[in-house]
Parts: structure tokens; C-alpha cells; sequence
């Protein structure tokens, strides 16, 4: 079992940074890939980024690459999104989820709560 807490999240103005944080319990963490997704109102939930359980492979959607970085730190049971350059429509809910290594939320098995980031023009 693995239980996922997102942090960092809030309001930024356009190009301006933020780091969420994603902090996690259970002996499982250590050995799953993480992903981060996000859910903008009215709008299905997508991929922004993944990496393997070793941190040694990175994927990002077209839409982030280069913008944002993905980390983890095993010894402390954690994952980041790094986010820079942000635009307004990178606004939506954060989520990180723990599993196998895909750009697909059903791959995942475990669910944060979410943090919500707000980019304003």
C-alpha cells in the first residue's frame, strides 16, 4: 500500500515557477514509477510526466517538455515536478500517482489527493 501527499501548488503569475512536492508512505514507493497528471475544469485528466523507480528514465507530454523537470528521492520517499516558464493553461489540479512506467492513469495504483495550481496571465 503507498499513500500520496501532494504540496506546493498555488497562484503564479505567468513565467514564474513552482515545485510541487509529492511526499509518500509504504515499503512499495521505493520500486514504482511515479507519474504526475493534471485536470483542468471541464476537462479530462492527462499525462505531464513520468520517471522510473531507479529516477534513471524521464518522459514528459509535448506540452511541458522543457519547462518541466521530474525528480524523485528514494531515500526519503518523495517525487517533485519542477515547473518554470508556466502558462495559464498549465492551471488545473496536480496529481502524482505511484505504478508501472506509462503515460496512462490506469497503469497507476495509487492516487494523491491533488494540489491545485493556478497560472495567471
Amino acid at each position: 500500500q503507498v499513500q500520496l501527499v501532494e504540496s506546493g501548488g498555488g497562484l503564479v503569475q505567468a513565467g514564474g515557477s513552482l515545485r510541487l512536492s509529492c511526499a509518500a508512505s509504504g515499503r512499495t514507493f521505493s520500486s514504482s514509477s511515479v507519474g504526475w497528471f493534471r485536470q483542468a475544469p471541464g476537462k479530462e485528466r492527462e499525462f505531464v510526466a513520468r520517471i522510473t523507480w531507479l529516477g534513471s528514465s524521464t518522459y514528459y507530454s509535448d506540452s511541458v517538455k522543457g519547462r518541466f523537470t521530474i525528480s524523485r528521492d528514494n531515500a526519503k520517499n518523495a517525487a517533485y515536478l519542477q515547473m518554470n516558464s508556466l502558462k495559464p493553461e498549465d492551471t488545473a489540479v496536480y496529481y502524482c500517482a505511484a505504478g508501472r512506467n506509462s503515460n496512462s492513469d490506469s497503469s497507476y495504483d495509487y492516487w494523491g489527493q491533488g494540489t491545485q495550481v493556478t497560472v495567471s496571465s
